[in-house]
């Protein structure tokens, strides 16, 4: 079983920055793929990036690519979420999830949720 929290969520302007963390309570963390999900109100949830355990290969959506980045610290059971240039379109609920094989870009393919963390873009 695995553990995920996130944080860093909060209100940010069009045009700033956040930059969410996901914290993992096992310690086999490093050997899972890791991923960002996010949902708005009324829509489905919706892949935003993933990386493979080592952090060497990342895959992103096409609507965040170029301005966020996802990275992960082995040594601190940690995946982050750096986003820039945010737009009111990013507004959602952001979530992690970790599976036990492959980045994938389906959300039925993972395992392990966190319990997510808000994100709201102002315009």
């Amino acid at each position: 079983q695995v553990q995920l929290v996130e944080s860093g969520g909060g209100l940010v302007p069009a045009g700033g920055s956040l930059r969410l963390s996901c914290a993992a309570s096992r310690r086999t963390f490093s050997s899972y793929p890791m991923a960002w999900f996010r949902q708005a109100p009324g829509k489905e949830r919706e892949f935003v990036g993933g990386i493979s355990p080592s952090g060497g290969y990342t895959r992103y959506a096409d609507s965040v690519k170029g301005r966020f980045t996802i990275s992960r610290d082995n040594a601190k059971d940690t995946v982050y979420l750096q986003m820039n240039s945010l737009k009111p379109e990013d507004t959602a609920v952001y979530f992690c999830a970790a599976r036990l094989a492959g980045v994938s870009a389906s959300s039925a393919d993972y395992n392990y949720w966190g319990q997510g963390t808000q994100v709201t873009v102002s315009s």
